[in-house]
């Protein structure tokens, strides 16, 4: 019982339940916005008399296909995607491409086993071929 008690009050597991609510509440508002705002837009712009497309559908043979209710989701999933990715996934691509730039410089290629060292390193740990900085390299590393 104690493992399960500490499975659940890990950090991730809170932080994650946290995730799913927020997201849920967002879920809802997104179709309150679409169902009250963006639908009734667009049947005022489009000229329809119903400003609900939940109530859009047509007829082919008897069966109704009633395709308004999927125009709502589909709207709806298009804003909580264009959200998602422009607040979440632009952000965190900005921050580990900042991260890695920042590793980048502080290592360096092996010419040798091509493996990732410190920058100020001397000898490479992977295959032990002794580094020669470019200010001790014959001549300085200056033209002369």
């Amino acid at each position: 019982m104690g493992g399960f008690k500490k499975f659940l009050l890990r950090g991730n597991i809170v932080e994650l339940a946290v995730a799913v609510i927020v997201g849920a509440t967002f879920s809802g508002l997104v179709q309150a916005l679409v169902r009250d705002l963006v639908t009734p837009l667009i049947g005022a712009v489009t000229g329809g008399r119903q400003p609900d497309f939940a109530e859009y559908s047509f007829t082919v043979n008897g069966s109704e296909f009633k395709y308004g209710d999927f125009v709502n989701h589909l709207i709806t999933f298009l804003i909580i995607a264009a959200v998602v990715y422009w607040l979440v996934v632009m952000p965190m691509t900005r921050l580990i491409s900042l991260f890695d730039r920042n590793e980048a410089a502080a290592t360096k290629q092996c010419p040798e086993c091509v493996g990732d060292i410190p920058a100020e390193a001397r000898r490479c740990m992977h295959c032990t071929v002794e580094l020669v900085p470019a200010s001790e390299k014959p001549g300085g590393g200056q033209m002369t």
